[in-house]
């Protein structure tokens, strides 16, 4: 059993530390949000503290999960941050999405024992413990803090030194941009020839055109539904950060940066909240 710090309650964050307990460890908990973290002492056990710095005394791995480069920042660095209470063989694993310059800012500050280990499979993933974790940072600190890692893992993979965990997760999102596109077409396509929309996926999706979004995404897209999942306004945070980095290491991104517009479209329709296979939403709005 280890000592763990959970810095983070969200959509993702409260179940992940969920497993942790389950799988009988020692977990302390901290949310900016004093009521989320009460709540999740009640059904988990454990116990809430209500600074980082407090929640991380005598842990031996601290976890964040967190929304942008600045929530990450307000956790880890000043008087009350996680940095300020890490003990000296502490591990932090930083699961947010974030921008590859942040991470490696943060982790000047703990040198070797901070990795970053963004999270793909959405909220559903998480409540399995089914999530894909793409991590960067040290071998040996990663060999250290797997084991907890796994917990609510499907894979959990070391891709490579600082920052790689967060490359690659911006790899994701730059594929998922250009799938979730193409699937919008496809259905409206079908939609505007008169074609039965459930039909033709269960055609399509036996060859060459298959993938887990139309898999997991097209009954809802058909029936107009867009109230799970991750978030249009998240998307946009993420695919920023793809086109920024894009931009600082000589790779084009021409779809990235036609989807991310189209995105910003789906903001205007009032669809900030709503999960990113609403893309197909202003296909619809535009007739």
């Amino acid at each position: 059993m280890a000592k763990i710090a959970f810095l983070g309650l969200g959509v993702m964050g409260y179940p992940m530390a969920g497993h942790l307990a389950a799988a009988g460890h020692d977990v302390t908990v901290y949310n900016r949000t004093e009521a989320k973290a009460e709540a999740w002492v009640k059904q988990h056990g454990g116990a809430h503290r209500t600074s980082p710095r407090a929640a991380v005394q005598d842990a031996e791995f601290v976890m964040t999960c967190v929304g942008n480069d600045d929530d990450l920042r307000s956790v880890c660095a000043g008087e009350e941050g996680a940095f300020a209470g890490m003990g000296p063989n502490a591990i932090l694993v930083d699961h947010t999405t974030v921008s590859a310059r942040v991470t490696r800012e943060l982790a000047e500050q703990v040198a070797g024992r901070f990795i970053d280990a963004p999270i793909s499979g959405g909220q559903a993933g998480a409540e399995k413990g089914a999530l894909s974790i793409m991590c960067g940072g040290s071998e040996d600190a990663f060999a250290k803090a797997e084991p907890m890692m796994n917990v609510y893992a499907k894979i959990c993979r070391r891709m490579g030194e600082t920052g790689a965990g967060q490359m690659t997760k911006m790899c994701n999102q730059i594929a998922i941009a250009g799938l979730v596109q193409g699937l919008s077409e496809a259905l409206n396509f079908a939609e505007t020839a008169g074609l039965d929309g459930r039909a033709v996926v269960e055609v399509i999706s036996q060859g060459a055109a298959g993938s887990w979004q139309m898999e997991n995404r097209y009954e809802t897209m058909i029936d107009d539904k867009f109230d799970h999942g991750f978030a249009v306004d998240w998307m946009r945070k993420d695919l920023g950060i793809c086109l920024e980095t894009g931009d600082e290491i000589g790779a084009a991104l021409p779809v990235t940066a036609l989807v991310d517009q189209f995105y910003k479209d789906v903001q205007k329709l009032g669809g900030g909240r709503w999960d990113t296979s609403a893309l197909i939403k202003r296909l619809r709005a535009l007739g």
